[in-house]
């Protein structure tokens, strides 16, 4: 009975043949669930063992969105120039370029035209991978431009936000970034376009105190961290310890800093279902 007893003694398989399994094959989130990567993509990046939503970019969020993941990318060649000649630990553009062959983005915004489930719609995606998906100059034109293409065709925006906060290197010219958005958002709404706003973890910095507060609807996935800053700066500050899950989604929610929070899998139909209703 081979089937249940070895007759040869010892492993006959050499080091040079034996197979590991590929990286990236499984997913294990923080409560230690484990997940193979192709159903993990079919259920739109979350876990469904315990709901946990894994860090999403652009890409995954387009797929997820468009129809089909049919659309037109706006403004694709845009990249940061070096307005204040920085350095730190290396020089702004070296930064600049080895982010972009690291990533295969050109800066932390990613923006295009297409369809939800029928329906018109301009979407602009932050991505964190991007310099920790901070706020300059290229990130804040690209959103003016993609909240100009909307005014034009009178097309509902939807703004998906992931990231750190201003960018450094930049300065003021990233600042000027939140009041330069800002004023697109006011003439949005002076058109009667909608606006929604969709806060992924983290959202925090500058980034919250611009535009990704400024929907029609403020809406949050799960969990999501969303502040302007760090838990550390504000006890420091304030000199008092922190309620639990300061700065979650579902505090945030409480508060009544957000209109709802949404999971992932219900993402494209609750849009379509709020432009739907905005429309009307």
């Amino acid at each position: 009975m081979a089937w249940f007893k070895r007759t040869d003694k010892g492993i006959k398989t050499s080091t040079a043949e034996k197979k590991d399994a590929p990286d990236g094959l499984w997913f294990k989130t923080p409560k230690g669930n484990i997940i193979h990567t192709r159903e993990l993509k079919n259920n739109s990046y979350v876990c469904p063992d315990d709901d946990f939503h894994v860090k999403i970019g652009s890409a995954e969020y387009f797929e997820i969105l468009f129809d089909d993941n049919k659309f037109k990318e706006l403004d694709e060649n845009m990249i940061s120039g070096d307005p204040l000649t920085f350095s730190d630990t290396k020089p702004y553009p070296v930064r600049i370029k080895s982010s972009i062959e690291k990533t295969n983005l050109k800066d932390a915004v990613k923006t295009a035209h297409g369809k939800i489930n029928g329906l018109n719609i301009v979407i602009a995606c932050m991505d964190f991978s991007f310099i920790g998906g901070s706020m300059g100059s290229v990130v804040g034109e690209k959103i003016a431009r993609a909240i100009d293409y909307s005014l034009k065709h009178k097309v509902p925006f939807l703004m998906i936000s992931k990231s750190g906060g201003a960018r450094m290197m930049e300065a003021g010219f990233s600042l000027m970034q939140m009041a330069k958005t800002s004023a697109k958002l006011a003439l949005l709404d002076q058109a009667g376009i909608p606006y929604i706003s969709l806060l992924t973890d983290p959202t925090t910095g500058g980034v919250t105190a611009s535009y990704a507060m400024l929907g029609d609807f403020n809406i949050a996935e799960p969990g999501a961290l969303i502040g302007f800053a760090g838990p550390r700066v504000i006890r420091e500050t304030i000199g008092k310890d922190l309620p639990k899950g300061f700065q979650s989604s579902e505090f945030v929610l409480e508060h009544g800093f957000l209109d709802f929070i949404i999971d992932r899998r219900q993402l494209k139909s609750r849009i379509s279902t709020l432009l739907n209703l905005l429309n009307n």
